[in-house]
């Protein structure tokens, strides 16, 4: 009898972390379209990525959002200790607290970035083709496969295979989505989940975001990136591993600001 084996895994982030030091990912990749030199100096550990209470924020939603309440119980500390002398929390600045967070052995939130995320969350769970895209899948996804001649590996927010590859983004302002997408790379990241995973299962499914604001009233949205888009963006993407690969092989990381440039516009 021949076992199926499914290719979507399930791992700790700290897991999938170790594992890029042998596989390509998407940010990876991020980073070296940006400047190869910075690719080059986060792979040997001379830059490390910067964590913003920003970016803790985004992780807290994809956990209560994606991965129930539970788990962000389990992972996530909530709180702080309480001045004697005044019975409210200590700031989250104070040494009491740092103390305190110290102690939890795992990320602390403070009260108003918990309300935040439960807020995000509500607003996430508030509009219906959301929630119908995070109806019945796999959260947080791992997939490993050669592209490009190149060992790489993927973590999808949420990935069904009826309904296709969900990632789950945080914004200022709903209506600059688009224009933030294209700012920060979106299409490439999501084009690159869609291509690895493809190796793997031989099928292109489809890829949706899901945007939530990060403030009042806390609109979300639903995208669905057309596949003419993410054609463009594989492409754009294995032009990139391809430099990368003759990086590799040169061993020579040059920052992409080496020629004279012209400045004609105003």
């Amino acid at each position: 009898m021949n076992t199926v084996v499914d290719p979507i895994l399930r791992e700790s982030h700290a897991t999938y972390q170790e594992k890029a030091r042998e596989y390509l990912t998407s940010h990876q990749l991020a980073d070296f379209r940006r400047c190869p030199l910075l690719y080059r100096k986060k792979k040997l550990g001379l830059v490390e990525d910067e964590d913003r209470p920003a970016f803790l924020v985004g992780r807290v939603l994809h956990t209560l959002v994606l991965e129930g309440r539970e788990t962000f119980e389990r992972e996530f500390a909530v709180g702080g200790p309480v001045n004697p002398k005044t019975g409210e929390l200590y700031g989250s600045t104070t040494k009491a607290f740092a103390e305190w967070a110290a102690q939890q052995g795992k990320p602390v939130l403070t009260m108003q970035q918990h309300d935040l995320v439960e807020r995000m969350a509500e607003g996430v769970r508030g509009h219906g083709l959301a929630r119908d895209l995070l109806s019945d899948g796999t959260p947080e996804g791992v997939v490993r496969a050669e592209y490009c001649r190149m060992p790489c590996q993927i973590r999808m927010d949420w990935f069904d295979l009826h309904r296709g590859i969900v990632d789950l983004k945080t914004c200022d302002d709903l209506d600059w989505f688009e224009a933030d997408a294209r700012r920060y790379g979106y299409v490439q990241q999501v084009a690159f989940y869609q291509a690895v995973l493809s190796q793997v299962i031989s099928l292109y499914q489809p890829v949706f975001f899901v945007a939530i604001e990060k403030r009042e009233p806390f609109r979300c949205g639903v995208w669905q990136v057309h596949q003419d888009i993410l054609n463009q963006a594989q492409r754009e993407n294995a032009a990139a591993i391809e430099r990368l690969r003759r990086c590799m092989d040169s061993d020579t990381w040059q920052t992409g600001y080496e020629s004279l440039r012209l400045f004609d516009a105003i």
